[in-house]
């Protein structure tokens, strides 16, 4: 279950940038809350810290695009789709990079190619929009062209400057960076400015929320978390432990993270971690290790909920088979 929060925006900033005469499409072949999110935001904080258009953290440091990220790697690997946002002409494209998550040492190869495999599309009145982060070898289109709101441009990959399957959009408009949530430039804009957005529909914003959940047999490493392989569908009654592990996004400092898990006979495990510091994502588990000579056979649930200030953020539920 996911809480987000719709946004108005009236009287536009942006006559200047013209985009009355523009709009976009959603341009990943996927549903916000349900199978993708908005990891970060363009940063409208003019100084060394950030703040997405909202006044919200989900942004970093003189980020200039929109992140729509998928929940895990087993999504990438499955196949999801980047659609062009909008008409134009594909004036650029890469497709070579290899799908990699991003470390200091792979820094230096990458350099001058952060954004990875992509695809640049120029459309009318001087609109630009790039598509970062594809797949190896899956890009679709070349140079010279024409696309429409829709077509396919390749798919969501980790190649480029990154840690987490997404595509990264940037817009700009005479070459200046836009936040098609405000359609204006971040320096003629600050946080919760009223504005027209660029996008052709609404977009619900979402504070956070959880990823994914799951059940394990012992704490599992983070990255088979992030792979999408860490959650099991059953286990033995000899399982030598229960643990319930949750994955989110969009921490913030003073956020809870509480798991609980409930068996045939009831709850027996609630467990709530407190967040120290802001984290763009982060996993914590919980549960019990094996104190009989077996787990009572039956169907087990676990319950993640982010919290903040409180407040339920969002709620996500697995469940597993012991036999």
């Amino acid at each position: 279950m996911k809480f987000a929060l719709a946004f108005a925006c009236a009287a536009s900033l942006a006559s200047s940038l013209g985009a009355s005469d523009f709009s976009l499409s959603w341009p990943v072949d996927c549903t916000l809350g349900k199978d993708c999110h908005i990891q970060q935001y363009v940063d409208h904080d003019p100084g060394p810290g950030s703040q997405d258009f909202l006044c919200q953290g989900l942004s970093y440091d003189g980020h200039k695009g929109t992140d729509i990220a998928l929940p895990t790697q087993a999504e990438m690997r499955a196949g999801v789709s980047v659609l062009a946002a909008a008409a134009g002409t594909v004036s650029g494209v890469r497709n070579n990079m290899a799908d990699v998550l991003y470390t200091s040492e792979t820094a230096e190869a990458i350099k001058g190619r952060e954004c990875g495999n992509g695809v640049v599309v120029k459309h009318a009145n001087g609109w630009e929009t790039q598509y970062c982060h594809l797949k190896q070898g899956s890009v679709l289109v070349k140079p010279g062209q024409k696309v429409t709101p829709g077509t396919p441009l390749g798919e969501i990959g980790l190649s480029g400057q990154t840690q987490f399957p997404h595509l990264h959009l940037s817009v700009r408009h005479n070459g200046q960076v836009v936040d098609p949530f405000t359609a204006a430039t971040p320096d003629q804009s600050t946080c919760r400015a009223t504005a027209t957005p660029l996008w052709g529909f609404d977009v619900a914003y979402e504070p956070g929320g959880l990823l994914a959940t799951g059940f394990s047999d012992a704490v599992p490493e983070y990255s088979a978390v992030k792979a999408g392989t860490a959650a099991r569908s059953s286990l033995p009654d000899a399982a030598p432990a229960l643990v319930f592990w949750g994955y989110a996004y969009g921490g913030r400092t003073g956020d809870q993270l509480r798991l609980s898990i409930s068996g045939p006979d009831g709850p027996f495990v609630s467990h709530t971690d407190d967040l120290s510091k802001a984290q763009a994502q982060f996993y914590r588990a919980a549960g019990r290790r094996l104190r009989a000579d077996g787990w009572p056979t039956g169907t087990y649930t676990g319950t993640a909920e982010l919290l903040r200030n409180g407040a339920v953020v969002d709620v996500m539920t697995s469940a597993i088979s012991i036999n």
